[in-house]
Order: C-alpha cells, then structure tokens, then sequence
C-alpha cells in the first residue's frame, strides 16, 4: 500500500542553535526536544530527568477527598470492599493496584473481573446481584463505571456504595456514586487529562496514603501504573512519562514475581525492558487470559509472592496466548476472505464485518489488523446471546466514538475513544448500521484521509548518526503517543550488499550514503517485496526509518529501521 510522506513544520533556526547550544548536543536532537515542547535548559532537565515531585497532587482530581474518605471509612468498620475491574491489562493492573494497597491497609477486600465471553465489559445488574449476595458494601470500579448510570443506581437501591475511577470518555449523565473519578468529567480541573484507568487507581491510592501521612506507601505499585499506561496506549507525556520510567525502572531492577516470571516466558529478562517490549511481548500474554476465559489469573498472578505460584500462573498465560494467535490468524484469514468477496471499496469507505461463530476474545486484534491491511475503519462482529457484539477501530485523524454515536439509534450499546470502541448491536440491524456508518464515512473522508501517512520529524543524514546521537536518542524514552520514537528521512542512500529476506517476509540489508563512510545495518519489516525491486548496483533511494539499538557478541548497535522506500526517478 503507498504511503504518503509528511514532514512535521521544522522548528525555528534561532531556537534549535540556542537550545542545542545551551545542551552541547546536534542541531537535530535539540529540533527534536523543541517538536516536543522542550525549549530550554530546565524542560531539557525535566524530560530526561523525570521526578516523582513533578506528580500533581491528587487532591486536584474531582471527588478525590469524597473518595479517600469514604474508603478509610469502609477500612475503619471492616465494611465488605470489591475491586470491580476490567478483563485487559489495564483493568486487571489497576485490580490489583487497589486490592493489594487496601490489603495492606487491612482491608476487607475481594477483586471482581467480569467474564469478556458470559458478562461483557463493566459494570453489570447481574454482577452487582452477585457481588451483593456476598455482604459486599463498597464497590469500587477501576477502568470501568464512567458510564453506569443505571446500574450504580441499582447498587444504590440495595444500599451498596460505589467509587468510580476511570478514564474513558464520560456521556452527558454521569452515575450517582459516592464519588466519580475520571479527568475526563467536564467539572474536573485535574491538570492532566490522559490518565490510564491504573493511572487514575494510582491517584486514589496516592491520596488515601497521604491520609495517613505515608505518601510513599503507593510507590512500590509504578510498575503496574506502567505496565498499565504503556498497553493502554495512553499519551506517554506529563505525568504519563514520569510514572512509566519510573515504573520501567522497578520493572527492570526488581521486578515482582509475577511480572518476572512473565518476562520469563517471553524469552526475555529484565534490565533493559522498554515500553515498546511491553506493548507487543508483555501486554498480548496479559490479555489472552482475559480474551479466552478468566481474567482474575492476571490478577492473581500480579499479586502472588510466591515465585513458584508466578511462574504456574505464567505458564497458563503464555499457553492461552498460543491459544489465542491461533484463533486470531483463522479468523484473520477468514475477515480477509469476506473483505475481499463482498466490500465494495469503490463504494464503501469502512469494513463492517459479522459472524456467528467468531470467537469474541480476538475480534477486536483482528479489526486492528485489517485497518493495518486496508486502512479503513473496522468494525468486527461476533455472535453472543443473540447479540452482535463486537469491536471498532479507526484510521489517524477519524474519531470512530463520534461516528458511532451518530449511530447511536441503531445501537444496544457503545463506549471507548477516538481509536477504539467497543460495540453491541440487534444482528437484523447490522445492514442498516453497516450503510449508516459508511454514510458518515463519506461526508468525514478524503481520498488522502485512506492513504496511510508517515509522519517524519526531520531529515537527517547517516553521517549524522554518532554513538553520542543514538546515546542521546535513548533518552528521548519511554517512546508512545505523544512522544514517539523520532521518525528520520535520509535522501540518497544505496544499499552496501545486496538485499535479503528473512522471516516472513523482511527485508534485510546495509546502506550507505554518499560523503560518509558509514554502514548501518537495516531492516524493514513486511518490505520484503523490496528485494526484487531495487538494484543495488543503481538504484538510490530515500528511507523513512527510526533508530533502535540491537546487541551483537554483548556489544550494542544502532539499527535502521526501515518503516518505507521509494526508489528514484521511479515513485518520485
């Protein structure tokens, strides 16, 4: 699929000479810092130096004195507490967050994760009936509940109070608890709107244990706050940053057993974990147990001290993602086949796809995957109870949470944000809703809008890359929205060897540009196609690419990753 290139405005001349000046680093590396919002010598020391003092207070959130004090209240009189999370990383990270902090408080405390496949997703009748029945008195939601309106009504009516702490987007009418926390609620003036749901946990416990004059009891648990902000895919900036390098750090230097044991599983071992090694090796093993069956293993495997007790539980996580990448690639195969058979992309700007016997738990990876595929809009349906239920995802620049909203009448159900939603609709409606959707699709896009774009920082030249560059790159991390991993463009590079595939279908080679002498070693993932376009001995060509460090024989390397290719006086 060709891609458009966009290079992001560059920064003014004056300020990148002063910046980089005042740092003693490159004109490019300070254009970087500027295109982040780094200006000068003390947001320089901010960014790469981020401290736990720069964390806001959490008293600055919403409802947060209502909510510290309901909890000591419920601690002080033994009162019956349930964590009601959400079956993700994010939801059972924050689970686990709340339970073992009140544990440890000498809570009377009990986690509750709904079932992905039998309940669905947050807060439901039935589950306030069971939570209920067990003498519970408090409930507190975390990742979940912005939206509960009738249900936390309903808990009212059988005299159980409830806290909510989320993060996702709240509707018009807000749910009558003891306390809402959520930076996104329109009365809240909480100075940073992009909490993750662990993110907003954190603040609740932060601000119970200042309460009790022990602010840093809550710290030890910025290692599921990152785990949590790095697989939600939540802004990597502000406070965001901090607690996520601070979280990376305990990751990686004393890691509790059962993220340990999971790093384990994957092959890897702590120490330089990142957060993109977290996103794509850490977070899909965390996800499946929720995807295929029962989620409290994540949380029980969170909080277990026993090492043996990890790596049992690791064991199950890693069996149930082995499970899951085989149905995902039957059912990406079979979403495949039908986008090709029956849409019309002449026509049809989105992909709206249903099946009875899809499994639920993947539907939502593979409408990711097709938007990777296609770049349209995609929505996934399965069939349960009766019920199309199912997952939406969006392209760069289109908010598929407005789009379904104006949807809304032909819906049972809906809620996430502008990337992600998740769905349920009546199966004799999906035609009506699949014309709806594409409607709004053609009055909201352009033929640029499907055309995927790679955003590029800057240009630089390969002689520009020294150890001292890469060095300073890195800590340019933790890398995420809103802080990404800087995208370069060289123009007039050559391939130093001939190029080969490996893998999959990977192109690996060594390039080379005039006027340097340097060789970097360079891959390009699913550009395998490359190999037998390009012609090494003539060919010149321009590469979008980051930088990445690999080991060789214990020694570390720069590597050019290759995100696209365009051969001269051919694609310009």
């Amino acid at each position: 699929m060709k891609k458009r290139w966009k290079i992001r405005e560059q920064s003014d001349q004056r300020a990148v000479l002063a910046l980089a000046d005042s740092l003693n680093i490159s004109n490019v590396l300070a254009h970087l810092l500027i295109q982040r919002g780094v200006t000068n010598f003390f947001e320089a020391k901010k960014y790469f130096r981020p401290e736990l003092n720069s964390l806001y207070d959490p008293y600055l959130m919403d409802n947060m004195k209502e909510a510290s004090v309901r909890v000591i209240e419920a601690i002080t009189n033994n009162e019956k507490i349930y964590v009601y999370g959400d079956y993700d990383v994010d939801g059972t990270c924050s689970a686990a967050i709340m339970y073992m902090f009140l544990k440890e408080l000498g809570a009377n405390i009990e986690v509750y994760i709904p079932n992905r496949l039998t309940e669905g997703y947050g807060i439901s009748k039935e589950s306030i009936d069971y939570l209920n029945k067990q003498g519970t008195n408090l409930i507190i939601s975390v990742d979940c509940g912005i939206t509960a309106v009738e249900e936390v009504d309903y808990a009212n009516q059988l005299g159980i109070d409830t806290i909510i702490c989320d993060h996702h987007q709240p509707k018009e009418e807000l749910p009558n608890a003891v306390a809402v926390l959520d930076p996104l609620k329109p009365s809240c003036q909480y100075p940073f709107k992009y909490l993750s749901g662990a993110g907003v946990a954190f603040k609740l416990i932060r601000a119970i244990a200042d309460r009790f004059g022990h602010k840093e009891m809550a710290l030890k648990y910025l290692d599921l706050v990152a785990l949590a902000g790095a697989a939600d895919i939540v802004p990597l900036t502000d406070e965001n940053r901090i607690m996520v390098n601070k979280g990376l750090e305990i990751i990686n230097s004393n890691p509790r057993p059962g993220i340990l044991a999971l790093i384990k599983s994957a092959n890897m071992e702590p120490g330089d974990l990142t957060a993109g090694q977290i996103v794509f090796t850490i977070a899909p093993r965390i996800n499946a147990v929720g995807r295929l069956g029962d989620a409290q293993r994540a949380v029980e495997l969170f909080i277990t001290d026993d090492h043996t007790e990890a790596e049992r539980l690791a064991s199950i996580l890693e069996k149930e993602n082995s499970e899951r990448r085989k149905i995902d690639e039957i059912t990406f195969s079979h979403a495949v086949s039908l986008v090709e058979q029956t849409v019309d992309f002449e026509n049809e700007l989105g992909i709206v796809l249903h099946n009875d016997n899809w499994h639920p738990g993947v539907i939502g990876i593979v409408a990711s995957r097709l938007v990777e595929k296609y770049y349209r809009p995609s929505i996934m349906l399965a069939t349960v109870d009766g019920m199309a239920k199912g997952s939406a995802r969006s392209i760069s620049g289109f908010n598929i949470y407005e789009a379904l909203q104006n949807c809304e009448d032909l819906l049972v159900q809906f809620g996430g944000h502008e990337a992600a939603a998740g769905v349920a609709i009546e199966i004799d409606k999906i035609d009506e809703f699949r014309k709806k959707f594409n409607e709004i699709l053609r009055e909201s896009l352009t033929g640029d809008d499907i055309m995927p774009e790679i955003k590029i920082d800057t240009k630089i030249s390969l002689s520009d890359i020294s150890p001292k560059f890469v060095r300073i790159l890195d800590q340019f991390a933790p890398f995420g929205p809103g802080n990404m991993r800087p995208v370069f463009v060289s123009e007039g590079v050559s391939l130093a060897n001939y190029p080969r595939i490996v893998g999959s279908n990977h192109l690996l080679t060594t390039i080379k540009q005039e006027g340097s002498d340097k060789i970097f070693d360079a891959i390009g993932f699913n550009l395998g196609h490359f190999v037998n376009i390009i012609d090494k001995d003539r060919d010149l060509l321009d590469i979008v690419f980051t930088i990445e460090k690999v080991q060789k024989n214990g020694m570390s390397y720069p590597q050019i990753r290759l995100k696209d290719i365009r051969i001269h006086d051919r694609d310009n």
